[in-house]
Order: structure tokens, then C-alpha cells, then sequence
């Protein structure tokens, strides 16, 4: 069992992922080995609220060129959690 600090690696802060937390739909960058039920429990764990579901996208790594050299960007694994209605908020920007 790893820590749920080591599963969510950082949120994802875009103009659509601002968009959807008004739908309590939240964006992390998440470790490429973790499943669905180990993000749903380090959201929980970390920021004490309920989570409805979890949606998780697999991104491959981009082809680059640096000169002569060539090799791919690292590749990564992002995860949209839905919270319930009667949960609380996650607060990333204190007003």
C-alpha cells in the first residue's frame, strides 16, 4: 500500500478544469500505477470529502528532438474526481 501522498502527484489548474469545479469536478495528475479506487481513497484521505466517482486518462508520451537526439516526453495519467453533492468543497486558492 503506498501513501496517497505518493498517488496524487499535483492538481491540474486550466480554464476547463476551473470550469468543471463549479460541477464539484476536480482535476489531479496522478501516478501512472495508481487505479481508480486508490485515487478515489487519497482524495478522500487528504482533503476529507466524499467522492462520487473517479474518470482516469492514460497520455502517451510526445515524440521530441533536441539536435541529433531523439526520445519521448514522459507519459502521464490524469483523473477527473466527481465529488457528491452533499460533500464539501476542495479549496486550491484561499480568497
Amino acid at each position: 500500500m503506498r501513501d496517497h501522498r505518493d498517488v496524487l502527484k499535483r492538481p491540474v489548474i486550466t480554464e476547463r478544469s476551473t470550469d468543471l469545479m463549479t460541477e464539484k469536478k476536480y482535476t489531479f495528475e496522478v501516478d501512472v500505477r495508481s487505479n481508480k479506487t486508490e485515487v478515489k481513497d487519497a482524495v478522500e484521505a487528504i482533503f476529507g470529502v466524499t467522492v462520487e466517482k473517479v474518470n482516469i486518462m492514460n497520455y502517451k508520451g510526445k515524440f521530441r528532438r533536441v539536435g541529433r537526439h531523439s526520445g519521448l516526453t514522459n507519459r502521464r495519467r490524469k483523473a477527473i474526481v466527481t465529488l457528491k453533492a452533499d460533500s464539501k468543497e476542495i479549496e486550491f486558492f484561499e480568497v
